[in-house]
């Protein structure tokens, strides 16, 4: 149970100190208890604490979008705001579909998603994600999805630092399913730049551009699921599109848009898609049939510029790249600790891949999750691969603890 939180630590409720090396849930990105976030969230409390989304808005979210395209890269230029990075996905899946449709293409209705993809818990991103667990307790969810096979590979890629040179062509597994359903038929391809919650797999050089490619050619959309990898995961700026020089036509965002601190996602799309709609009906019309009530909530707003501040102000995504390489030297320094098979890194993310104990997947290392937490230093687990994921304010101090941590764990674990 945890309790309180400042800067890089957790405390538990028996009191002792928790070192937070996964960002809470991958959206702590400036730290905990940023009181720049706090009295900003305060004051909007005490100013206007709801306005409606529908035929209205408030001076915040368009501000907080304003900021958005001032990061994003161009033609990306339009936001809609959502509460959620599951949320942001089934948004962008549907605008993917309406954009089709205005355009005559209604037979566009296919969306391709890729193995060990993770898009949230959505009906819609539960579809087109690729993790078993997620899926298999719901049973029937959205017809005409296909998948293309995930690029994870340890045979010729373990221990790669940054993008793995070997599995470009993984991604013309596209052409294949494009032969198979007919162009006419997809709408859209959606994949994480980064897959992070099924264990940091890094895209191959080349692999995100050929995807880019492909899609342009058969007039598919790309859509980047950037709820992990945005505002500053992998280091420099402020999203992975920018980072690998590949620009969807459709991005979503979470997490650290508000540093964690309130709900909110957000979907950027190119200016073709927006001006596709708007260029339809008249100015009383409806273009998109699609909101939440909460939608540019201007709490959640007021928290969101905050945090947009304080990456700004303190320079944290140019500081996660000045930290990434004493982060990576540590990660890799227990490519000989027992039980590692792989690790992988980029930017202040890394993966560290353990042999599964024999009959029992994920128990070894559930295990060293349980005793990391016991000794002060909180990771994550996914089957049997520990994610690292720091806030960006980091010090080298507490990336040798994170490590050095780990490294005692594994050596008593069996």
């Amino acid at each position: 149970m945890l309790v309180e939180a400042e800067g890089m630590f957790y405390r538990a409720q028996d009191g002792h100190s928790v070192l937070d090396a996964t960002s809470g849930l991958w959206c702590v990105n400036a730290g905990h208890a940023r009181k720049q976030i706090t009295e900003a969230v305060h004051k909007q409390l005490a100013t206007l604490d709801y306005a409606p989304s529908f035929q209205m808005g408030h001076p915040l979210a368009f501000e907080t979008a304003s900021r958005l395209v001032e990061l994003l890269p161009a033609p990306l230029s339009h936001v809609f705001f959502t509460n959620s990075g599951s949320e942001s996905v089934d948004t962008a899946l549907k605008i993917a579909l309406a954009y089709h449709r205005v355009r005559g293409e209604a037979s566009r209705t296919r969306f391709i998603g890729r193995e060990r993809g993770y898009h949230g818990v959505g009906f819609g991103g539960m579809s087109v994600g690729g993790i078993g667990n997620n899926r298999k307790q719901f049973g029937t969810l959205l017809p005409g999805v296909d998948h293309l096979p995930h690029t994870h590979n340890l045979q010729h890629n373990a221990f790669t630092k940054g993008q793995p040179a070997w599995g470009a062509h993984l991604a013309d597994e596209l052409e294949r399913l494009v032969a198979l359903h007919d162009a006419s038929t997809i709408a859209a391809v959606i994949v994480e730049p980064m897959a992070g919650s099924t264990g940091v797999l890094l895209p191959p050089k080349g692999y995100l551009e050929r995807l880019r490619e492909i899609c342009t050619r058969h007039g598919i959309l790309l859509i980047f699921d950037e709820v992990i990898t945005g505002f500053g995961r992998l280091g420099d700026v402020a999203f992975a599109a920018e980072k690998f020089g590949v620009t969807p036509d459709i991005l979503t965002m979470a997490k650290g848009l508000t540093n964690g601190v309130i709900p909110m996602g957000a979907v950027a799309v190119s200016d073709t898609i927006h001006d596709e709609f708007m260029s339809r009906g008249d100015a009383a019309a409806i273009e998109l049939f699609h909101g939440y009530t909460y939608s540019g909530h201007p709490v959640a707003c007021a928290a969101a510029l905050a945090s947009l501040a304080i990456y700004r102000d303190e320079k944290l995504f140019a500081r996660a790249e000045e930290m990434a390489p004493a982060f990576e030297r540590a990660a890799h320094a227990l490519r000989d600790a027992p039980h590692v098979i792989d690790i992988r890194s980029m930017g202040l993310v890394a993966g560290i891949e353990l042999a599964p104990r024999p009959g029992a997947p994920g128990k070894r290392a559930y295990e060293t999750f349980v005793t990391c937490f016991e000794r002060g230093v909180l990771i994550r687990v996914t089957g049997d691969i520990i994610a690292i994921s720091p806030p960006l304010i980091l010090s080298e101090e507490n990336i040798d603890q994170m490590f050095s941590t780990i490294l005692d764990v594994l050596q008593t674990v069996s």
